[in-house]
């Protein structure tokens, strides 16, 4: 059994910046994490991936070059750093662990663990 839980959303205003964690506990070695957001009344945006080994995949251009995405195998944690966030960017981000990350795309149906999620709020 995996668990995952996030940390670090909160409330900013546009142009700042946030640092998500992501932590897993169980039978997780080497796997890749997702993160993705849900903004009200819309679907769930898959964002970005990371391999066990630390290869990215960027899944939405509107994030490449303000966010990315690490992570630290001896903690099992992966963190997203967002930065110039726009009020576009409020929505609740989860965070997924897989055995992989594709090429293809990102769906949140080839995710197993899920996190709760942590809100994001960015104030214009």
């Amino acid at each position: 059994q995996v668990q995952v839980v996030e940390s670090g959303g909160g409330l900013v205003q546009a142009g700042e910046s946030l640092r998500l964690s992501c932590t897993a506990s169980g039978k997780t070695f080497n796997v890749a994490m997702g993160w993705f957001r849900q903004a009200p009344g819309k679907e769930r945006e898959g964002l970005l991936c990371i391999t066990g080994f630390g290869s990215i995949i960027y899944y939405v251009d509107s994030v490449k070059g303000r966010f990315t995405i690490s992570r630290d195998n001896a903690k099992n944690t992966v963190y997203l750093q967002m930065d110039s966030l726009t009020p576009e960017d409020t929505a609740m981000y989860y965070c997924a662990v897989n055995i992989a990350c594709s090429t293809i795309g990102i769906y949140p149906a080839d995710f197993t663990y899920w996190g709760q999620g942590t809100q994001v709020t960015v104030s214009s």
